[in-house]
């Protein structure tokens, strides 16, 4: 069975030409600059969460008891 994928000579010159743009073409330092202001906003908004050793513990506990037993 041929290959499915991009058949048409169009689809494979259109395929090759892509680039990453936007937040994915940046500079992984300036991807973490941004981040990182989104990060300081939620806080100091209050909309971030940050769990407690308590909470997390439950997590954990709910999260291993769903897990099917290999």
């Amino acid at each position: 069975m041929p290959d499915q994928t991009a058949t048409n000579p169009s689809e494979k010159a259109t395929a090759a030409k892509r680039s990453p743009r936007g937040f994915a073409a940046m500079d992984p330092q300036r991807q973490r600059e941004i981040a990182s202001l989104g990060g300081r906003a939620a806080h100091q908004s209050g909309h971030a969460h940050e769990f407690t050793s308590e909470e997390a513990r439950a997590a954990g506990r709910k999260r291993h008891q769903r897990a099917p037993s290999r």
